[in-house]
């Protein structure tokens, strides 16, 4: 059996634990451990990826992970480091994010696994029958407004106040905790660095109604370059499901990654051991130019987020934009992928009898609809006559050539004016 904490620190996750944590977890039996994951959306993200990362390490350990997804504190909505009130979601729209968010947890725990084999549980099946007045007799009476108030997510939000709703919330997953202590085992409770003050109320309310230890583990939040985390409610999120955040820029994400960067997230969220990224690391400082560590990283996160198939195309789509890509490479993409390679380029519409009606290459791209490209034919044909144009990857040197491009997908057109300049061009 692996040494957990060992494996936290050297992949540069642990941020704290309660002391013991490590001994209980070094005993040599099984332990349990939860994460809690917040159905805020339907979709975790790159944030959400480091605690499900957490999870699979826990168990690639010996260990037996639980996965908590909070049916009944999505209710209410954690205040943990957040300046204003979250959104009260309706039920249906709760049940909606729970399911698509265990599926996406299936993807990557092992369920069938023997004495360590991953569950999942939802804090909704015990807190249905549990009355406000059976609450706050059973779990508020043995926690103070002193104790609660001390917590960085209440101390953080008392200039501008919070609700009764969001201050209860570290009742309730403390409640999360001990009802799993008492009822399946659990004696560890993970999560980010902003959940230690929620998980700590847990610890407290085990000692003061059982009169036993547990313990708690965090790990190091998952920064922006503008220094904000990745959350769920957050703009600019990297998501998991492939309709809210393409392969292609899911791949992109991690190719982009400053050096510093990608040496950090290779150890959270691939699989590789420690000897394989030293080594990783060793190569890429001798030829960074090369970003042997960001297409590795990359190329692991995507695969498994994802699949190999749409690596390969977020690879391929990547030469097409980025390198010296062909027009059969370009057909070959899905609408999909296409769109969302060129995602943010100018976009014009052309009729498809104006489009077939242009005399020439000229006209066509000079014509009014779609002036945002050449506003004039003479700047179109200059353009043209010195090599700067391509359609569909395919470069234009004759000024009277004839409109005769395969569409992609039957209705679209790729143009390029000089190096950088991309236009998406939709014949309907």
């Amino acid at each position: 059996m692996k040494n957990f904490i060992e494996e936290l620190r050297w992949r540069g996750m642990l941020h704290d634990m309660v002391p013991g944590t490590e001994e209980m977890l070094n005993a040599g039996s099984v332990a349990k451990a939860y994460i809690g994951f917040d159905p805020t959306a339907d979709s975790l993200g790159v944030g959400n990826l480091v605690q499900v990362m957490t999870l699979v390490h826990f168990q690639r350990c010996g260990h037996k992970p639980i996965a908590l997804v909070g049916g009944a504190t999505g209710m209410v909505g954690d205040p943990s480091g957040k300046s204003q009130e979250r959104n009260l979601l309706d039920l249906e729209t709760l049940n909606h994010n729970l399911a698509c968010q265990k599926k996406q947890l299936e993807k990557f725990l092992d369920f069938d696994s023997g004495q360590n084999s991953a569950e999942i549980v939802n804090n909704y099946d015990w807190f249905k029958n549990f009355t406000f007045l059976d609450f706050i007799r059973d779990v508020g009476k043995h926690i103070s407004i002193n104790y609660m108030l001390s917590k960085d997510s209440v101390q953080n939000r008392m200039e501008n106040g919070m609700s009764f709703t969001e201050f209860t919330y570290q009742l309730i997953q403390g409640f999360d905790f001990y009802y799993l202590f008492n009822h399946h085992g659990v004696k560890l409770q993970m999560g980010g660095s902003d959940q230690w003050g929620n998980i700590t109320t847990g610890i407290e309310l085990v000692r003061r109604k059982m009169g036993h230890d547990a313990f708690a583990l965090t790990t190091h939040l998952i920064k922006k370059a503008d220094g904000s985390k990745f959350g769920k409610s957050e703009s600019g999120n990297i998501w998991l499901d492939s309709k809210k955040t393409s392969p292609y820029k899911f791949y992109q994400f991690w190719l982009n990654a400053a050096d510093a960067d990608a040496e950090y997230y290779i150890k959270i969220f691939t699989l590789k051991e420690k000897e394989e990224i030293e080594h990783l690391v060793m190569m890429h400082r001798e030829k960074p130019h090369e970003r042997l560590l960001q297409k590795a990283l990359a190329k692991d996160v995507t695969v498994r987020v994802h699949s190999e198939l749409e690596y390969e195309n977020a690879v391929k789509a990547s030469e097409i934009l980025f390198g010296n890509g062909t027009a059969e490479q370009l057909q070959s993409l899905d609408e999909d992928t296409l769109l969302s390679v060129f995602e943010g380029v100018p976009m014009v519409k052309i009729s498809k009898s104006v489009y077939l009606n242009s005399a020439n290459v000229v006209d066509f791209l000079s014509v009014e609809t779609h002036n945002a490209i050449f506003p004039s034919k003479s700047e179109a044909k200059k353009m043209v006559q010195g090599g700067g144009v391509s359609v569909n990857k395919t470069k234009v040197a004759d000024v009277a050539l004839k409109i005769e491009f395969q569409l992609l997908k039957d209705k679209f057109l790729i143009i390029q004016k000089g190096k950088k300049n991309y236009f998406l061009v939709e014949v309907v």
